[in-house]
């Protein structure tokens, strides 16, 4: 699994490989996602500081699944799958405030 850092702080985990997760976090579309979503009334990303996508750590891997194992429990088992088979999820490691819909590409 791999984190996306923005000026060093843990934002998001996904269970993708590295090449995947890189192409993931650095897209146009999530970057605007970036953009647009707040945690605790401030963007995640002000459009200028790196992001770095490196390996996650035990406790992110395991913030993954709980967030994982939750969403199954409530939503049953259903698994959305890429266009190549595989499943790519994405979970937020700080709390996002109130997502606008019309911001949100994702």
């Amino acid at each position: 699994m791999y984190t996306l850092e923005i000026a060093g702080t843990a934002v998001a985990v996904t269970n993708a490989d590295e090449e995947q997760a890189k192409e993931l976090f650095l897209s146009d579309s999530f970057k605007d996602d970036l953009l647009s979503f707040k945690s605790e009334g401030r963007p995640l990303w002000d459009g200028s500081a790196d992001l770095v996508t490196r390996t996650a750590s035990e406790d992110e891997i395991d913030a993954f699944n709980e967030v994982m194992e939750e969403e199954d429990e409530e939503f049953g088992n259903e698994e959305d799958e890429d266009e190549e088979g595989l499943d790519i999820d994405v979970v937020f490691l700080v709390s996002i405030d109130e997502i606008d819909d019309e911001g949100a590409t994702h």
